[in-house]
């Protein structure tokens, strides 16, 4: 934290700030030898939080209570002082005098507290002269002492990779963070007392697999010393969950963390958490009724209302959602009706060439109708919109439609451009399933890593029989993310994944970055085996070369573009305060989250260019050579020392 607090601040030395600290520690000791080492406390007999004095002051004026919280100001004024106290229900103001506390308490506090400490305060509740709801304080108590000092409000707090990372400094800051996570989990209670209503059974299923079904998806690997085999992580709960089904639980549900080695974005973190819930003798359209209701009421409970808004745009949640097939919502945006050709390959293939979109060999006319509607549609669904009838082909656990067998009975449910749910009438058909399975394993033997594997013990289950029976999956996180007005996957997760620092283990305290580091030696790199691309024999006129602005620029921000693999999208410091946006296809090299803070060079004076619908002003400068006939990548970064905006000359 405390290396954060320099960089951000900017006024500190490590110097400064080393001395900051041992001030705390010497605080510290000076406390424990007069015996009142604070870290010896064990409990505090609190009574009632801020919140509480605030909507009860009426009845509490004069009476006495007992608070404990972080300080987080302090104004003193001689013999008497104000603070302010914050816990996990808010703030509330504390009035001390050193005729009311004691002197000893009092010089105590003034000599040996700090900003971020923990206190106990007990007093009674009054208003003081400007009107504000306060407590008296007539005996005040150190319950832990915050050895490192809060970060500065106005500048510490904007670095967000800080804030993923320390996810508890954001709390203790931002009190508008913990309301966030105060409504994730009124989400989720929500959502269960909705299900439990309706008879639905709550169930926990193996997070360790033999095999990774359920999904396609790429998983983590695992391996279990005692059984010597390897394992996985799993992708979804679904089969675990139909094998319920089989076995006469009729309505299950199960809320957990899913784990998928994937890419990351703001929509998409490694691990993340979904409902699923199977309930027999209903199909896709019964899931509808349940997914919208369901949604509705976790809506009212944490908004109030289902008319809210999202980064802008206002979104209407009342009931029913808008339902439209894949096939209607691809003619409404493209004019082209996939249905008139059913199943020519060829003729899909021509229409994605028309669209200018990248197909594989192994695609089919049913693949190439996914690609349409990702690429074309996705993009123009703000409101909440039931897509339903997907192809076949990317519906490998789902039941065909009896008058199209080329579709099947499955909905996604997008709302903000996003996929929020997905849905089957569950395929209940052994054999027809094993056919699918087969399809996925051709797939995967052509080098797609994310198709379905064969679950034999699954198949097994299905010819003990499965009723008709509808599922339906929902991500928690973009549930949170679209009911808390949040851009980001990271900022409804308490603690997101994201990639070590440097400096880990220990290794980050700000004495250890006070003291100077020894000299390292200069790594030595083997270039014998770099081949570069000839020089260009072609001559360009100096006044040409010179109209290209080459600048220093601040990497804001980085994500991942969505439905691309390649681009990255940065937010860039010109110098001029101006967040230029520049994509870079360079994700297949770094991280998003590795380059924030990051100082590079762009040119930043060409036309805007539009990629994935985005205007890139500018280019990214990135040196690149061959190595083992493998093309390297190195973004062309600088010393930190450079400001934003300088030229290069």
């Amino acid at each position: 934290m405390s290396e954060n607090i320099i960089e951000e601040n900017g006024t500190q030395s490590a110097q400064d700030l080393s001395e900051l600290l041992q001030i705390r520690r010497d605080k510290l000791s000076t406390l424990q030898k007069a015996g009142k080492d604070p870290f010896a406390i064990t409990t505090c007999p609190r009574d009632i939080t801020a919140k509480e004095i605030h909507q009860l002051f009426d009845e509490l004026e004069n009476s006495d209570v007992c608070i404990a919280g972080r300080m987080m100001s302090w104004r003193d004024m001689g013999k008497a002082s104000f603070m302010d106290i914050h816990d996990r229900s808010g703030r509330i103001q504390v009035y001390l005098k050193i005729d009311q506390v004691g002197e000893e308490s009092y010089n105590e506090m003034k000599n040996c507290w700090d900003v971020g400490d923990i206190i106990s305060v007990k007093g009674y509740v009054f208003k003081t002269r400007r009107g504000e709801i306060s407590v008296h304080a007539k005996e005040i108590k150190l319950l832990a002492k915050s050895l490192l000092p809060m970060p500065e409000k106005f500048h510490g707090l904007k670095d967000t990779d800080l804030r993923y990372r320390q996810r508890y400094i954001d709390l203790i800051v931002n009190p508008e963070v913990k309301d966030t996570f105060i409504k994730r989990s009124e989400i989720i209670r929500t959502i269960r007392a909705f299900l439990d209503a309706q008879s639905y059974i709550e169930v926990e299923t193996p997070v360790l697999n033999t095999l990774a079904g359920g999904a396609a998806a790429r998983p983590f690997i695992t391996h279990h010393n005692t059984l010597n085999i390897d394992m996985y992580l799993r992708i979804a709960t679904e089969l675990h969950l139909k094998r319920l089904i089989v076995g006469g639980m009729e309505r299950v549900y199960e809320i957990g963390r899913i784990f998928r080695n994937e890419g990351m974005d703001v929509k998409h973190n490694p691990e993340f958490t979904t409902i699923e819930l199977y309930e027999a003798y209903t199909d896709y359209r019964g899931m509808m009724e349940r997914t919208e209701n369901m949604i509705h009421e976790c809506a009212m409970k944490v908004c109030g209302t289902d008319q809210i808004t999202y980064q802008g745009e206002e979104i209407d949640l009342s009931l029913p959602f808008k339902r439209l097939s894949m096939n209607d919502a691809i003619k409404e945006y493209t004019g082209i009706d996939f249905l008139s050709f059913k199943g020519d390959t060829e003729k899909a293939m021509e229409i994605a060439k028309s669209l200018h979109l990248e197909t594989k060999s192994t695609d089919t006319w049913g693949n190439i109708m996914a690609l349409v509607f990702e690429e074309k549609v996705e993009e123009h669904l703000v409101q909440p919109t039931f897509i339903f009838d997907y192809p076949v082909e990317v519906s490998p656990l789902t039941k065909r439609k009896r008058d199209c067998p080329e579709l099947v009975e499955r909905f996604e449910l997008f709302c903000t451009r996003c996929e929020l749910a997905n849905a089957y009438s569950e395929l209940n058909d052994p054999i027809d399933q094993r056919e699918r399975f087969m399809h996925q394993m051709k797939l995967r033997a052509a080098g797609d890593e994310e198709a379905n594997v064969i679950d034999e013990d699954f198949l097994t289950a299905l010819e003990y029989g499965m009723p008709p029976t509808g599922g339906m999956g929902m991500g928690i996180d973009r549930l949170v993310m679209l009911l808390t007005d949040s851009a980001s996957i990271r900022d409804v997760l308490l603690f997101p994944t994201m990639k070590p620092l440097n400096n880990v283990n220990g290794k980050n305290d700000v004495k250890n970055k006070a003291e100077e580091a020894p000299k390292a030696e200069h790594e030595k790199i083997d270039f014998s085996k770099v081949k570069i691309e000839p020089l260009f024999e072609d001559t360009v006129d100096f006044d040409t070369f010179s109209k290209s602005d080459f600048r220093a620029v601040k990497v804001l921000a980085c994500e991942a573009v969505p439905k691309s693999k390649k681009l990255l999208k940065f937010t860039l410091d010109d110098g001029e305060r101006k967040d230029r946006v520049i994509l870079s296809g360079i994700h297949e090299y770094y991280e998003p989250e590795e380059l924030v803070g990051k100082t590079c060079i762009a040119i930043v004076n060409l036309p805007p260019k539009k990629m994935m619908g985005i205007d890139s002003c500018g280019m990214l400068i990135s040196a690149v050579h061959e190595e083992e006939g493998e093309e390297k990548l190195h973004l062309l970064m600088v010393d930190d020392h450079i400001p934003a905006g300088a030229k290069l000359y």
